[in-house]
């Protein structure tokens, strides 16, 4: 089945118990139609470059998917209707990178940025 990462912005004014009863949701739609969550994470709440329906921050939340195209559809229709999610982006991946993603590692295990003073 082909792979997927998905991430999508939730309003703030949700506890962080709803935000992650969203994932659950949308795990469970997932798994209802043929699919599998691979690795999920609850970025937390984080401010957005821009407003978005008035809000300037917002809960993230980022999914590993192993899903055929009709389950991701399903998902994606149902995460735009959602009065609760405000925002979704939802990438096709020829392979999972394993280990926690960019946003969930400490800032001096990102070592391949590398200084930006000796670019100069």
């Amino acid at each position: 089945m082909p792979l997927y990462e998905h991430v999508f912005i939730a309003r703030q004014d949700l506890s962080n118990a709803q935000a992650e009863g969203l994932i659950e949701h949308f795990t469970a739609v997932l798994s209802d139609n043929g699919g599998k969550v691979v690795d999920q994470e609850y970025w937390g709440v984080k401010t957005m470059a821009y407003k978005i329906n008035k809000n300037r921050k917002g809960h993230y939340a980022f999914l590993r998917t192993d899903a055929p195209a009709p389950a991701i559809q399903e998902m994606e229709r149902l995460m735009r209707l959602h009065d609760d999610v405000m925002r979704v982006l939802t990438i096709k991946v020829d392979e999972h990178v394993e280990g926690p993603s960019v946003q969930m590692q400490k800032r001096d295990e990102r070592s391949d940025r590398g200084d930006r003073r000796e670019r100069r």
